[in-house]
This record gives C-alpha cells, structure tokens and sequence, in this order.
C-alpha cells in the first residue's frame, strides 16, 4: 500500500472518457508585484508543539483565504525542550491560537504544502500522532489564492483537472463547487483566433475545425490527437511514468504531427502545462496528462485554487499545525528512554523533537538542506534547472472580450520566440466568484520571468494583447494593472531522462521526503507523494 494504490483507486475515473483541455497548476516560488511576497511557498516548515517564540509576519500582501492568530503557551514539555509560540491553525474555517500541549511528537511533517497536508491526512487517518510546520503564513504551499479589491487572484495560473486519480480520492469535489472550462481553445494565429474543440463535448465546434481552410493543424492532425487520447487510457496510469520514454517533442514526430500543428497548438498548450517551449520534457508526463485531460474535467473551485488547501486543512485536527515556523537545523538526540530523537531548530530557536520520523515535504533545494543527503532535487537525470513563470492579472471595468469560459493561446510559438504571453483567460467567465459584480479578471501567463521592469513587462504585455483582443478593449482606463507574480522555480526539472517514482525513504530510516522531486510535478503527483510518504512511515516504524 506504502508503494501503489489499488488497481480499483487508478481506473475509477476512466469510465468519463471526455477530453477536456487544461493546463495544471505547479507549486512556485513566487515574488509579489506591489505587496509582499509572503506565503508565497511552503519554504521549510513544520508542525511544532515545542517551545521558541514564532515571530509573526506583520505585513500580508493582500487578505489570504486563511486567517491568522498567535498564541503565547505556558512553559510545559518533555525532554527540556523549549516551550514555542506560534501561530496555529485549527480544522474549523477560522484560525484559532491553541496552545502547544506537547513537547515531542511521533512524526513532525516539514511543509503545509499538497505533499504535507496529505501526508498529515493519511496519519491523521491511521491514528498517528504528528506535528506540521509551515514557514509561511498559511497552508497550500503553491496554490493560495490572495482577494486583492475584491477579485480572487491565484498566485500562478493554475486550473484543477477532476481526472487526478488521487484527488478524487482524497478531496470532495462538491464542496469546492468546481466550475468548468469549454473543453478546447482559440489559438491566436495571423491575426485571429481559431478554434479547436473537444469533438464529444462540442461536435459542432469540432466539425468546423475540420475545415481545410483551418489553419491549426491538418485533418490528419485532428485524428491523430483522437488516437492518442485512447492510447492514453490503455494500462494503468502510475505505470506509464516508467514506460520507456523520450521527449515530447521527439514523440510528437514519431507520432507524425504536422509542424505546424506542433507549433501552433502542443507548443503553446503544453508550455502552459511544463514551462518548457521546447518541449524537451519527459513523453512519459504527455501521456499522463493526456490521460488526465481524457478522463475528466478543467475546472476552478468557486473560491479560487487555494480551496484545495483549505479543504485538506479542514480534515486535521485542531492545533496540529503551526504557521510561521521555518525549521533552519536538526540534529539526532537520545532521548531520557535511551531512543534516537529527531531535533528540529526553528529559525526563533525552538526546538521540536520527532520521536519516531520527520517528513521532508518541502522544494528540493530546502529539502536536500534538510535531510543532509546528496538528495535529487529534480525527477530529471542529470539535473536540470528549474522552470519559471510570470502570471500578471488585470481587472476589467465591464465585462470580458467574449464569455465563452475558455483558454487562449498563442500561435506564433517556436522552441525560442514567438510572443511574450502565452496564453490568456478570464477566470470571472468561468466562475463569476472571480471578480466583484460589474467586473471581470483577466489572467495572464509568460513561459519564464522576463528580466523586464515591472512597468516595462506591463507595456509589453497590453501591447500584446491589444493585437489579440483590440485597441479599444485593452486600454489602462478599462483594464487596470492588479498584481503580478514572478515564479521563478514553478517546477524542477523533468527532461529526459527521468525518474518519477524516487523513493521516499532515505537511508537513516528515520526520514522520508516527499514532494514534486520525488513525483511529477502536477496536483496528483504531489497529493500522491504526500500519501506514499506517510503510509511508509506507518508500515516502517508503527
């Protein structure tokens, strides 16, 4: 169980063979535009009940969908730890101070993001006593939505796909009251958009793409991506991350795509999804997500993605995690009974002790920090840098350019070029929770971090979008700047060639990692790792 989930938890979603296309969120580190960045990733964090001053940040960016409180424990504890203050968060929607009631934990999880707060929710379910701590100032690592004058702003465009297997295992999809995107896209080509649609969805807007005179791709193109939506579904889907595997751009060839059709559709679409206009990321992560887009639906939650989060934290107990606690050191102790201890330091000098594990659910860089092992960063053999990305949002005085909820692409991409956006929606279209009434919000997204002013990126951008959406549309009076965020590490590396399916145990037996460095970097890869992780940790030491 520590290793697969049941051939039954794979295939439950297979029976909706409906494509719909999307591009799925990855967990960055973000700088703000206009506000502070805090929060914006679950740097190295813990659940502590031990005792050092937690000292609170004073300055948020905007009103997080997490609220915040401190508390000020008793000296009380085991083992002459110190006694700690921290902000805590409970399982109700409203954070409450609770004071630490414990010295030692069996496991302490290091991170709030997806990986931990499932791995919190797998040990909460096995009756396993734990501690999680985040160094920010709420849960979700990299998906938080902040409210910035009444619009919800994901920090990076993200949408949820309802295909994950283990997110529909783990989350309930009711009460995030997700909301769906047309099933297809308007690609921006010469001048125009042009349509491709989802053939069981929209069959009539299908048939029109079949036209000789469509400019994206060919008819054989357009059977072809049927073909490959069925190879997808054959076998079980955990396996294909170790079918044998090349780059996306090698596999779309022997696949015999049309260049064309390569670069103005699967470039633009899946440099959305990897960050990677070249496209040298793994074939094995195409066929997943393919498998993905075929098996369910592209979506945002009625209270933006950082209600994934939320609805996660909900599930732990009250008091079992602390905000603002960054962990900057362990050491192993022995303990009064004679027992090797895991010492936690926080960045206000607490210490926190794991009598049986630590989980490492932070980014790899943080990660490798903290386990003190050569650890691999990145699923991808030799190692490749990270992968970024810039996401600017617009408020929009009236309503959108068109209201059909759909995603816009850009064209013109080749493996280096092509324009500056790529690609563009309008969240409020999708669901109209997005923006206050009378408004809509624009979200726009750059493959990288242009090395540009933030004025400077702005021009750019409008000008761009001028040309998509018109002159008279895209003007500062009705389109006001709200915020952008810089994503420099969106995603590690995942070229070829690639391990996504790294162990979670390390050798001291005592830690175990998880994470987009053990797993791929997407929603479920996360939510999984996280699982994996704890349910090892259970079968090993209880």
């Amino acid at each position: 169980l520590a290793r697969r989930p049941s051939r039954r938890r794979l295939y439950d979603g297979v029976a909706d063979l409906f494509l719909s296309r999307s591009f799925p969120g990855s967990a960055p580190r973000i700088e703000g535009h206009r506000s502070s960045p805090n929060g914006a990733m679950s740097a190295v964090s813990a659940r502590g009940a031990h005792g050092a001053h937690v000292t609170r940040s004073t300055h948020v960016a905007s009103t997080s969908r997490v609220s915040r409180s401190a508390a000020v424990v008793p000296p009380r504890g085991r083992g002459g730890a110190a006694r700690l203050v921290a902000t805590t968060v409970s399982a109700s929607s409203d954070t409450t101070a609770t004071k630490a009631t414990a010295t030692t934990h069996d496991v302490v999880i290091i991170g709030g993001g997806l990986s931990g707060l499932c791995a919190a929710v797998s040990l909460q379910s096995a009756g396993v006593d734990f501690l999680l701590l985040e160094s920010s100032d709420g849960v979700g690592g990299r998906l938080r939505t902040d409210v910035v004058d009444g619009f919800l702003l994901d920090r990076g465009f993200a949408i949820f796909l309802t295909g994950y297997p283990e997110a529909k295992r783990v989350l309930d999809y009711d009460e995030l009251q997700l909301k769906n995107f047309y099933a297809g896209a308007d690609v921006f080509l010469d001048g125009s958009f042009h349509r491709l649609a989802d053939p069981l969805r929209h069959p009539l807007d299908a048939v029109k793409s079949l036209s000789p005179s469509h400019p994206i791709g060919s008819v054989l193109d357009k059977v072809l991506v049927g073909l490959v939506r069925l190879q997808s579904l054959w076998g079980d889907c955990y396996e294909q991350l170790e079918a044998p595997e090349t780059s996306i751009a090698l596999r779309l060839k022997e696949l015999n795509f049309s260049d064309q059709m390569v670069d103005s559709f699967f470039r633009p679409f899946m440099s959305g999804i990897f960050f990677d206009p070249k496209l040298g990321t793994s074939s094995r992560l195409f066929t997943f997500v393919m498998r993905m887009l075929a098996t369910g639906q592209n979506c945002l939650p009625v209270d933006g993605i950082g209600a994934v989060g939320e609805q996660l934290l909900k599930k732990l107990p009250s008091g079992s995690v602390v905000l603002n606690c960054e962990v900057v050191g362990r050491d192993d102790v022995v303990g009064d009974d004679g027992f090797t201890m895991t010492k936690l330091t926080t960045n206000d000098g607490a210490e926190i002790f794991a009598r049986k594990a630590i989980i490492v659910a932070t980014a790899g860089p943080d990660a490798r920090r903290l386990t003190g092992e050569q650890l691999d960063t990145s699923p991808s053999a030799p190692e490749n840098s990270a992968v970024g990305t810039t996401c600017l949002y617009f408020a929009i005085h009236g309503s959108a350019p068109y209201e059909t909820p759909i995603l816009y692409l850009d064209g013109s991409k080749k493996p280096a070029g092509g324009r500056l956006v790529n690609n563009c929606c309008f969240p409020s279209t999708v669901s109209r929770s997005y923006a206050p009434e009378g408004k809509a919000l624009a979200s726009v997204s750059i493959v990288g971090v242009p090395a540009l002013s933030d004025e400077a990126l702005e021009l750019k951008v409008r000008t761009e979008l001028q040309d998509w959406f018109g002159k008279r549309e895209v003007t500062e009076k009705k389109w006001t700047h709200l915020k952008t965020y810089r994503v420099p590490f969106a995603q590690p590396g995942q070229q070829v060639p690639t391990d996504l399916n790294r162990s979670c145990r390390l050798k001291d037996r005592r830690t175990f990692v998880c994470g987009d460095h053990r797993s791929p970097a997407t929603f479920d890869g996360a939510m999984r790792s996280g699982r994996l992780a704890a349910e090892a940790v259970v079968e090993d030491l209880f």
